[in-house]
């Protein structure tokens, strides 16, 4: 294999924290199923925070979320009596994905700073309507995508970003699970009522943040894409968990595909799969003029990958490629993604993950859904804020 210069990607992953001294921040959990009890533990390891609060709309439930996580806080069921009486500094929200918009909106209109679980939401619309109430309200939303804080994650980016791949042109991107709807953990994912988007919204989200950020996020104009239920709504995608049931509930896609045309002449292939008859849908690939990139496949690129990247290039005319050593794992993505929302709390620095950046990647979703839905490709129009 042929050497490159490989000072050109080395990742520094060094940590500043910054921690408040006077008082510690009251923190708000809106939604205490699921993912939120990843938010409450990562909040407890941080010497400066205290949850105060959680509200559920499942009478009972914030209150037992609380009990099992052995912390003393008020529980309410309606998410803005927590929000007018508690005397908050920030809010997670980890809703269901259909009420990711109006929780949000009501805590910026309200004055606090969102932690928002991806997706950002289940429409463009809707993601426009956050990104006006958190302009009027000068409070941050930082999005849910801990990936970004993998040292590997980063190296794909550094690597785009550095030129070694010259201009870009191509990318191909997805991943998916033989057999992974998510039923197990919780139906309502599968439900269009609360989840609004299947695949699309739970795993494919991801794989598209993976390839945008990489590219600098560049603007996407047209989409068109396909998104199908041929498993979800048959009883056999059910009988490793054994909820057949769960057939008649599916109201979601559960494989979605698209071809997404982006600012500066990129093609942006993408596929996403809960369930497929096939190991992978293909590895992620980022083809430039002056060479490309192959970062192997995961089923759903929620973390960090295993295997080296290669990059495919010309060494004097002659085809040769280098394999990137693949960097540790970074440990405790979820805490970085915590830590990094409190420190631009507190600082009253910028989101971490911003809503200018991932309106982007909510864009392509509601493009993809949209293309499905009327048959043929759409434009993509956001409006300047």
């Amino acid at each position: 294999m042929a050497k490159i210069d490989m000072n050109n990607f080395t990742s520094d992953m060094t940590a500043k924290e910054v921690v408040r001294s006077d008082r510690k921040l009251r923190i708000g959990i809106i939604g205490t199923g699921g993912i939120a009890n990843s938010h409450i533990a990562s909040y407890l390891k941080q010497p400066d925070v205290e949850v105060v609060a959680g509200a559920d709309l499942i009478p009972g439930k914030a209150a037992e979320f609380f009990k099992s996580h052995e912390v003393e806080a008020k529980d309410f069921t309606d998410y803005k009596e927590m929000i007018d009486t508690m005397n908050l500094d920030a809010v997670s929200v980890c809703t269901y994905n259909c009420t990711h918009a109006e929780c949000t909106i009501y805590a910026l209109e309200h004055g606090l700073p969102v932690l928002l679980e991806k997706p950002m939401t289940v429409t463009l619309e809707e993601a426009i309507a956050i990104r006006e109430a958190e302009k009027k309200s000068g409070k941050i939303v930082s999005v849910g995508f801990q990936p970004r804080f993998d040292a590997n994650m980063q190296m794909i980016k550094k690597i785009v970003q550095s030129g070694e791949l010259g201009r870009i042109y191509y990318v191909q991107t997805g991943g998916g699970r033989r057999h992974g709807i998510p039923v197990s953990w919780s139906e309502t994912f599968i439900e269009k009522d609360k989840a609004g988007l299947g695949a699309l919204g739970d795993i494919g989200c991801y794989s598209i943040d993976l390839v945008m950020n990489a590219l600098g996020n560049p603007k996407p104009l047209t989409v068109s894409g396909t998104a199908t239920d041929y498993f979800g709504t048959t009883p056999e995608a059910y009988s490793q968990v054994g909820k057949p049931e769960c057939a008649k509930k599916f109201g979601v896609d559960d494989f979605a595909s698209a071809y997404i045309r982006l600012e500066g002449g990129i093609i942006l292939d993408f596929r996403i799969a809960w369930y497929m008859h096939l190991d992978t849908p293909g590895d992620t690939i980022i083809m430039g003029t002056k060479g490309s990139l192959r970062i192997p496949s995961t089923d759903c690129w929620n973390g960090s990958f295993y295997k080296p990247m290669t990059i495919y290039h010309d060494v004097a005319g002659e085809p040769v490629q280098t394999e990137i050593p693949l960097l540790p794992a970074t440990k405790d993505l979820f805490d970085l993604k915590i830590r990094s929302f409190l420190d631009a709390v507190i600082t009253g620095g910028e989101a971490p993950v911003p809503t200018s950046q991932i309106i982007y990647n909510q864009a392509i979703l509601d493009g993809i859904k949209k293309s499905s839905d009327c048959g043929h490709e759409v434009e993509i129009n956001i409006p300047e804020m």
